[in-house]
């Protein structure tokens, strides 16, 4: 086409700027009115095909005939430059100002106070970066990049007491304290008023510690932390990228679809955190955040434009909460079939949270048909397969909760009959014998004793926080968390609150390892 090469050069004026690319459409409508289907095809008016667009790269360039003057104002510059040497300037103002700059990033990434030791060391990377750079800015840049391959800020490292015998446990330090609870609230550095406390020794002051988890929650950087690494990695929302969806069968999809059931879910959980509310609402909420593609996957009507906004659900028994999300369905459904095993192992491993251990060895677990032969319904097919005693156990209990979500497609979509046209069955009996009808009914088994998924986010958000999984000795604490929350209706904050106060959070053993040996150090910024 004429523009397979197009080359669009747009000059920009110095200082920040949010920069975006898009294609204008000249079939604009007023938002509230139908627009034409799109299946990730740009039609013109006359609905003549153009093939699909796109944009293959876009560079950005400069800072084109800038002043000296003009780079120096930026935000990112005005935070690390707290201070100017006079011009001309000596030899020792620029290396007292330099240490003034150094020492204030050092604080901050080594989430400490800096020693002179330190500080001294800073600055002759300064003056060997001054004299190769042949200005102070170079010399900073240079003392900066030292600051970001120290230890301390790439890692988090505890130092046991040298006294304490292998296996007793002792208090976090306030500093170390101070950068936990950051790293687990909001994945990243204390902000300086964190570090003031943890200083001066506050944090040992069990209503300060409440007062900064209450702070730190209300931080829009709270929200999205817990929304963009923790519930993505709960509930897998790093895999709606890699689904694979068989053409033939669902014409229907695309991309543009995969990416409205990641941030329906983003804005989901991130309301849960907004509004401080129970954790119960994850599964049983009677709204969710839909634009124009996904209502009309959804068979939500009156939602036109690209835009997100949060809509009250219609029929509660056929959408709401996790449990019907396109994203978490799609996950777990192979791209031409629905899963009842991918979907049932989900919901024990991170509704349940019950491990679940993989296929014994030697096990077939191919479940296609014969060729030639009529295709069986997929519970004929699991019924042939728990034949197998060592299959049995495990398929007893993922079985029936996958099947009550058969009433959705691969891509999650509402369905009444399968493909090969027979209705569906989305019944299943525990092994308990408690019947499951559908998403209502799953949904109600999984609500029936109020503590067990707020006991399975607690496991999760606690693990999440220590950076390591939970081992036997921390089930108590676990359930005295819940029990803790249950007052103020098992609240995201109840349950923060609850980590934060557990001795898991606040306190660490003495590892027993060789005289010598290094101790492990957590992840860093």
């Amino acid at each position: 086409t004429g523009d397979a090469h197009l080359e669009v050069r747009v000059p920009i004026e110095a200082g920040p700027h949010v920069v975006g690319v898009s294609f204008v459409r000249e079939q604009w409508e007023p938002e509230g009115l139908p627009q034409p289907l799109q299946r990730g095809r740009v039609l013109t008016n006359d609905q003549i095909y153009m093939g699909y667009a796109a944009v293959r790269s876009v560079e950005i360039g400069g800072p084109l005939q800038a002043a000296e003057v003009t780079a120096r104002e930026t935000p990112s510059r005005r935070a690390i430059f707290i201070c100017r040497p006079a011009e001309p300037a000596g030899a020792a103002e620029e290396r007292a100002c330099a240490a003034e700059i150094l020492s204030s990033v050092a604080r901050r990434a080594y989430r400490r106070p800096v020693r002179a030791a330190e500080v001294d060391a800073l600055l002759g990377f300064f003056d060997v970066g001054r004299a190769d750079g042949g200005s102070f800015d170079a010399g900073v840049q240079f003392g900066l990049e030292r600051i970001l391959v120290d230890p301390d800020f790439l890692l988090r490292v505890y130092r046991d007491p040298v006294d304490r015998d292998a296996g007793a446990t002792y208090r976090l330090s306030d500093l170390e304290l101070a950068s936990r609870l950051s790293f687990f609230l909001w994945s990243s550095l204390p902000d300086d008023r964190l570090l003031d406390l943890a200083e001066r020794g506050a944090l040992d002051d069990p209503d300060v510690l409440d007062a900064e988890v209450e702070r730190m929650l209300a931080d829009p950087r709270a929200t999205e932390a817990l929304v963009g690494d923790f519930a993505a990695q709960w509930l897998n929302l790093r895999r709606v990228g890699e689904v694979v969806v068989d053409p033939l069968q669902y014409p229907h999809y695309d991309e543009s679809l995969l990416e409205a059931f990641e941030e329906e879910v983003e804005r989901f959980v991130a309301s849960t955190l907004e509004d401080d509310l129970s954790v119960a609402t994850l599964l049983d909420a009677d709204y969710t955040f839909v634009n124009e593609r996904l209502a009309r996957h959804y068979g939500i009507a009156g939602i036109y434009g690209n835009r997100f906004r949060r809509v009250t659900l219609p029929d509660p028994d056929r959408r709401g909460g996790l449990l019907a999300a396109g994203a978490l369905l799609a996950t777990t459904s192979y791209p031409d079939r629905t899963s009842p095993v991918l979907r049932g192992k989900w919901l024990v491993d991170n509704i349940l949270g019950l491990p679940v251990p993989p296929p014994p060895p030697g096990v077939n677990t191919d479940l296609d048909t014969t060729p030639g032969e009529a295709p069986a319904t997929m519970r004929e097919r699991l019924a042939q397969h728990r034949q197998n005693p060592s299959c049995a156990s495990c398929h007893a209990v993922i079985d029936p909760l996958g099947f009550a979500l058969e009433n959705f497609d691969v891509i999650g979509g509402w369905r009444a009959v399968d493909p090969q046209g027979r209705p569906i069955d989305a019944t299943g009996t525990t092994t308990s014998g408690a019947p499951i009808e559908g998403l209502p009914g799953l949904r109600a088994l999984l609500l029936d004793d109020p503590e067990r998924f707020p006991r399975t986010v607690t496991e999760k958000l606690l693990s999440y926080a220590l950076g390591r999984r939970l081992e036997y000795y921390d089930r108590p604490a676990v359930r005295r968390i819940v029990r803790e929350a249950a007052a103020g209706g098992y609240r995201w904050s109840g349950l923060v609150r609850g980590i934060v106060r557990s001795p898991q959070f606040t306190m660490r053993a003495v590892a027993d390892t060789p005289a010598g040996a290094g101790r492990p150090a957590d992840a860093g910024p």
